[in-house]
């Protein structure tokens, strides 16, 4: 039996594209169990497959599946159906199978409306996928009511089957590292918190489920040897039990995996000597879910956290050279230009190296729906219009689209103004044992700063000065490679081409087979006009095309 499991594309195009296109992790957890089950299975990431529509049905012809199960979120139910649809087509015997947070809380709408979708799987998918694909394969049927955890038609109606409860014991589940590689990892599943705008509390409970931390080092272990350096903690709230992340932390040190990686935390849950340990794995960012400046709005929102608690966990994250990026939230329940300000006044004292802005948006299996279906009477007809989700503006009286966008440009607009001067008052937590680690923290915002992100926004001022100031700093902590070259770089721009060239040899004295130290090195050499000296940085590197590029350009200029 061919299983496909399928990531769908969105309806719109994101405006921050990595929120959402990795694989959700349930998929390669599903994978694992079946392939562990000894079944034809394959993932596909098809979240960008709507630029090229033709190829929906190409691969669904090559494959020919006789299962295929669709990873559903609010936001991409649409493509999860057109993908539905064109398979039905193909061929009508095929078994659709939906299942994720979207299919979960919008089963019976998707059961009554749409005939392409044969079965949903409600909440963890692991053990139901399995039970339904073995009934599949019977042939039969008679007995799909006896799997737990499902949503299907019993004569032409959308029922449900009883519940199919949590899985207790996460360490039974295979590890998804043996057969796939991404980057999205998590240790536990659940949320203790009651936040009205997610809807996580209803989809996995109110209790957190832990992975060991042996088990979770484990997997990032098997990554780390296929390559992968660089991860996502997707936890709801990894560091809610600080000595544990400190164990995890320091699994991950005595086995030198070489990683960095991001984490996800709650202002309440900053702890000094988890932060510590967290720097020294490797973890570069936590994201903390800061959503308004206002208590009053913060506590609307079911985020009752103290203004306190946010100051402190802002001032520790940025001491021990992890970069804090604020999550705000705005067009909440009670917004007004009052409380925009006090965001902005929180924003100026917690000075986020990075800040995200939402529009509140409402969606099924949150607090903040089930209050919709009250106070407006909406039902799930809703979701037959091509929207992700419902803008809480959109219900409000007070508000409309015109202060709501003057809302989002005001925020953003202060924010990117203001940003430099956030980075220019880092101050960094005094332990000489963290100084490798400072200087790194310094050298990545300062990229940042002079080729990444903010390099990009006009908003944001004196880019090239913080980024000079930022590889400095790097520097008088240790030793650091990306700091070298961002100097190096810098003077490049300014036609300082000397100054270029001692840096970069500096750099080179530590790291003397860096392609793009060499590089950079030889580009300097050329617009000092000694060509031999640059061809001889660009031959080093025959298999660099950049390098290749200026070689020949050197070669030119010498028989010239």
């Amino acid at each position: 039996m061919k299983i496909l499991l399928i990531y769908p594309y969105f309806i719109e195009e994101r405006i921050r594209g990595e929120d959402v296109k990795a694989v959700p992790m349930g998929l390669y957890s599903v994978g694992a169990v079946m392939k562990e089950n000894h079944y034809d299975l394959e993932i596909l990431d098809w979240h960008e497959i709507k630029k090229s529509p033709e190829k929906v049905e190409e691969e669904l012809r090559s494959k020919k599946p006789d299962v295929i199960g669709l990873s559903v979120l609010n936001g991409n139910r649409w493509g999860a159906i057109d993908i539905a649809r064109t398979a039905k087509q193909l061929n009508p015997k095929i078994k659709v199978v939906f299942g994720g947070i979207g299919a979960t809380f919008l089963w019976r709408h998707l059961l009554t409306h749409f005939p392409e979708v044969d079965v949903v799987v409600l909440g963890e998918g692991e053990r139901t996928f399995l039970n339904l694909v073995r009934h599949f394969e019977k042939k039969e049927d008679q007995g799909i009511s006896e799997i737990r955890g499902i949503a299907y038609r019993k004569q032409g109606k959308p029922v449900k089957t009883g519940e199919p409860g949590p899985i207790r014991d996460l360490d039974r589940l295979p590890i998804p590292a043996k057969h796939f590689a991404y980057q999205h990892v998590s240790s536990s599943r659940g949320c203790a918190w009651n936040c009205s705008f997610c809807g996580s509390p209803e989809f996995w409970g109110r209790k957190i489920r832990r992975r060991s931390p042996e088990r979770f080092v484990e997997e990032l272990e098997l990554l780390f040897r296929k390559g992968v350096t660089f991860f996502y903690f997707s936890d709801d709230t990894f560091t809610v039990n600080p000595e544990r992340v400190i164990e995890i932390c320091k699994r991950i040190i005595e086995k030198n995996l070489r990683i960095a990686w991001y984490a996800i935390s709650r202002v309440d849950h900053a702890d000094e000597e988890m932060l510590y340990w967290m720097r020294r794995a490797g973890c570069i960012q936590i994201s903390y879910g800061v959503e308004s400046g206002s208590e009053k709005i913060r506590k609307a929102l079911g985020k009752p956290v103290k203004t306190a608690e946010i100051k402190r966990a802002f001032a520790l994250t940025t001491r021990y050279g992890i970069l804090s990026r604020a999550y705000f939230i705005y067009g909440a329940p009670g917004e007004t230009w009052e409380t925009i300000q006090e965001t902005i006044d929180l924003m100026d004292e917690i000075k986020p190296l990075s800040a995200i802005f939402y529009l509140l948006d409402i969606f099924p299996g949150t607090k903040l729906y089930s209050d919709l279906e009250k106070r407006r009477g909406i039902t799930e007809e809703v979701w037959l219009k091509e929207i992700e989700g419902i803008m809480y503006f959109e219900t409000e009286p007070t508000m409309n689209d015109e202060l709501i966008l003057a809302f989002g440009k005001k925020l953003r607009t202060v924010f990117y103004d203001r940003v430099h001067s956030y980075a220019d008052s880092i101050e960094l937590v005094e332990k000489e044992d963290l100084y490798p680690w400072h200087a790194d923290f310094c050298s990545r915002l300062g990229m940042t700063f002079s080729q990444g992100d903010y390099s990009k926004v006009q908003e944001v001022r004196e880019k090239g000065e913080i980024a000079e100031k930022l590889f400095r700093k790097a520097l008088g902590y240790s030793p650091d490679h990306r700091a070298y070259l961002g100097l190096g770089m810098l003077s490049q721009r300014k036609g300082q081409f000397k100054e270029s060239v001692k840096i970069l040899e500096e750099g080179l004295s530590h790291w003397p087979k860096s392609e793009d130290l060499n590089v950079c090195l030889g580009i300097s050499t050329m617009n000092l006009g000694d060509f031999r000296a640059a061809l001889d940085r660009f031959s080093r590197f025959p298999q660099s095309k950049t390098a290749v590029q200026y070689r020949d350009e050197c070669v030119n200029a010498l028989k010239g």
